[in-house]
C-alpha cells in the first residue's frame, strides 16, 4: 500500500496558531476559514492532522496549558501557600495583559458564550477551571496541615475566592483593563489572607 502524501507544515507551529485563533474568537466564534488561514492549511490537512473543529481545541487548550498557562503549575509548588496565590495572581496578570497574547484567559474567555454546538467546549473549559481550583484547594488543605493556615480556614472558600480573583481579572483584561490596574486588585484580595487573629 503506498504511504500518503508527507506532512509539509509544522504541527506544533499549526497548533499554537490555532490556539490564538480560539484565544481571540472562543470556539463558536472561531471558523473553519479563520483557523486554517491561520494555521497555513487547508481543510483536509486540518482533519487529517488534528480530528474535527472540538478535536482541535481539546488539543489547543492542553497546548495553553502547557505553554502560556504553565505558570499555575509552577506557583502551586512555591515553598508557601502564601507564596504560591502571589505568584499565582502576579503571573496571571501578566498573561491576560501581555502584549504577546490576545487579551483575558483562554479558559475564561472560551467559556462565556455560546449556543448549542459549543456545550462540548463549554464543558471542557469549565472541567479545567475546576481542576486548577481543586488544586489550589489541595494547596491550602497542605498549608492548614503544616500550621501556615489557620486550623478554622475553609481551603474550599479560599480557593474559590481566589479563582474568582483570577477569572475577574481575566475578564477585566479582555474588557482593556492595565497590568497596574489589577495588580492592585490583586494586593487587595491578598489582604483577606487568613490570619490567626492572635
Amino acid at each position: 500500500m503506498p504511504a500518503g502524501r508527507p506532512r509539509t507544515f509544522d504541527l506544533q507551529q499549526a497548533l499554537d496558531r490555532a490556539l490564538r485563533v480560539f484565544w481571540r474568537k472562543g470556539y463558536e466564534g472561531a471558523s473553519l476559514p479563520d483557523l486554517t488561514a491561520a494555521m497555513g492549511i487547508n481543510r483536509p490537512s486540518l482533519y487529517a492532522a488534528f480530528g474535527n473543529k472540538e478535536a482541535l481545541f481539546r488539543q489547543a487548550v492542553d497546548r495553553y496549558l502547557a505553554g502560556p498557562a504553565c505558570h499555575v503549575r509552577e506557583a502551586l509548588a512555591a515553598p508557601t501557600a502564601r507564596a504560591a496565590t502571589e505568584q499565582l495572581l502576579a503571573r496571571s496578570i501578566e498573561l491576560v495583559t501581555g502584549r504577546r497574547n490576545p487579551r483575558g484567559c483562554f479558559l475564561v474567555q472560551g467559556a462565556l458564550a455560546g449556543g448549542d454546538t459549543a456545550s462540548g467546549p463549554r464543558r471542557e473549559l469549565n472541567r479545567r477551571r475546576a481542576a486548577t481550583e481543586a488544586a489550589l484547594r489541595q494547596r491550602y488543605e497542605q498549608a492548614i496541615r503544616t500550621g501556615e493556615l489557620p486550623a478554622g480556614t475553609s481551603a474550599g472558600q479560599l480557593a474559590k475566592y481566589f479563582a474568582v480573583v483570577m477569572h475577574g481579572m481575566a475578564v477585566q483584561a479582555a474588557g482593556g483593563a492595565r497590568a497596574a490596574e489589577l495588580r492592585q486588585v490583586a494586593q487587595t484580595a491578598l489582604r483577606a489572607w487568613p490570619h490567626d487573629g492572635k
